[in-house]
């Protein structure tokens, strides 16, 4: 018998290590049909196996199409996360079926509810804590905050509310700092990315924010109606137009967030700058186009509520509230 504790999505896309992404339950843009496709992988791996207790899977999904990309027969640190957005004692669970209780059995003594799948009770946000201000260099500047397949994080924190957009505003309290609500916006984009920016831009835009940007976004921002002051990279010569480059505008303090994401070669090079300078100012700096959405959505809720807590007993007792 399978009894699928928790889906949980990624706010980063694959490639970021599962352990520096945040991430989401219950999973904000998975179509039902392929969480039934994921209760389906994961019975038949876990049955091939053999597991007897928790298996953690790691799923890709690209054009509707399920990938596996690791399988692991234990406990990881995704079961606490779990464990405290659904209100089930995983570990005390998985323990006892270790020892031969069988899920039947757990359901009719209250460790399990008597459904199939896990319940959260709201939304869950994850995110992982990342110690960049901890390592500056001997120089004074800070760290590159790109994320990649290695793993930097020290740490875990939780929000919790009834919508995302709240609940990933807390995980980031919690990790980095608050969100601006207010003020301008440094904008530097791949030209991958540009396309699937548009929708935050425009919302973050429509939020009352100011935009600075390089050439090309600056471009692309104005195509898609967006007003932007253009500002220069950092290995671009001054002209009488542009005077001020993205780092003088970041080590100004003339900008409330930064969201640049790599590409090219001396871009890359432009673009750790800048990252590292976002860190030296406190400055919260978003490095993926999933990261720079929840972070608009974040923005959003901050603007039209007002954070609360709870203790944790109470979402899972059914009374929930922002």
């Amino acid at each position: 018998e399978l009894f699928l504790a928790g889906v949980m999505e990624h706010i980063e896309e694959a490639g970021v290590h599962s352990g520096d992404s945040a991430c989401v339950i219950p999973p904000q843009n998975i179509d039902p049909s392929t969480i039934d496709q994921i209760e389906i992988a994961t019975r038949i791996i876990a049955e091939k196996v053999g597991v007897r207790g928790l298996i953690n899977i790691q799923f890709a999904i690209h054009n509707k199409e399920l990938y596996v990309l690791e399988a692991n027969p234990r406990a990881s640190r995704t079961v606490p996360f779990v464990s405290k957005a659904t209100g089930i004692a995983l570990a005390k669970a998985a323990a006892r079926i270790s020892v031969g209780i069988s899920i039947k059995d757990l359901k009719s003594s209250g460790y399990l509810p008597d459904t199939n799948r896990g319940i959260a009770a709201g939304i869950s946000v994850k995110e992982a804590v990342l110690p960049w201000n901890r390592f500056r260099r001997r120089d004074g500047e800070g760290v590159d905050t790109v994320l990649g397949p290695e793993m930097k994080s020290t740490g875990e924190v939780m929000g919790i509310a009834a919508d995302f957009g709240s609940a990933f505003a807390k995980s980031q309290i919690s990790a980095f700092g608050a969100l601006p609500t207010f003020g301008s916006v440094f904008l530097s984009l791949a030209d991958k990315d540009k396309e699937l920016s548009t929708e935050p831009a425009k919302k973050l835009a429509q939020l009352g924010f100011t935009f600075f940007a390089t050439a090309g976004t600056h471009h692309f921002l104005a195509d898609i109606g967006i007003e932007s002051t253009l500002v220069l990279k950092h290995y671009q010569p001054h002209d009488s137009q542009v005077a001020i480059t993205a780092l003088d505008l970041i080590r100004e303090g003339k900008v409330n967030l930064v969201v640049n994401t790599p590409y090219g070669k001396d871009e890359r090079k432009d673009g750790r700058l800048i990252r590292t300078a976002t860190i030296v100012k406190n400055l919260p700096c978003v490095t993926t186009i999933a990261g720079f959405k929840a972070s608009v959505e974040a923005i959003s809720s901050l603007q039209n509520s007002t954070l609360t807590a709870k203790p944790i007993q109470e979402w899972l007792s059914g009374r929930r509230s922002s």
